[in-house]
């Protein structure tokens, strides 16, 4: 059985509500972290050094964003969960396959995942707003980081 460690000025149908975008988003926000550096990791070609500094500024905001949106929840009184196990069920990015990954194969990856994780994100913004509006702030700057960065590796394929 599970005690209530923190109790939450939201009634139980808004921390649920909340609970469930803020969760829903600290999965894919990880999944997004992870998938970045495996990708930043293994990036060859002609735009290496650009799209590897790039993937390094998704990974900042992805996990800056996680741990903001993680504590946010157990703020309300929703446990957290960034388990592995938990981000491979629930994560909307899709796996990236292993080994060298060429640039231009990198980028198309990267506005999936971005793409995937904004389409969330902006779902949690709906249905936070009248629930809980500080939870929609956070995920309304989150998106606008997600955004900027589903931008920058578009302009790479122009």
């Amino acid at each position: 059985m599970t005690s209530v460690v923190v109790k939450s000025t939201l009634s139980e149908e808004a921390r649920t509500t909340v609970g469930e975008a803020l969760q829903h988003t600290v999965a894919d926000l990880i999944d997004l972290s992870l998938v970045a550096k495996q990708v930043h990791w293994n990036v060859y070609g002609p735009r290496f050094r650009s799209v590897h500094l790039q993937l390094d500024d998704v990974v900042t905001t992805a996990r800056t964003y996680a741990d903001t949106v993680a504590e946010r929840s157990a703020a309300i009184g929703v446990p957290p969960d960034g388990r592995a196990g938990t981000v491979a069920r629930s994560s909307l990015v899709d796996e990236v396959h292993d080994g060298w990954i060429q640039d231009a194969k990198v980028v198309d990856v990267m506005i999936a995942a971005l793409e995937a994780v904004i389409r969330r994100v902006r779902d949690g913004i709906e249905s936070t707003g009248k629930a809980d509006p500080v939870s929609q702030d956070i995920l309304i700057g989150l998106a606008a980081e997600l955004e900027k960065h589903h931008w920058m590796f578009q302009a790479e394929n122009a």
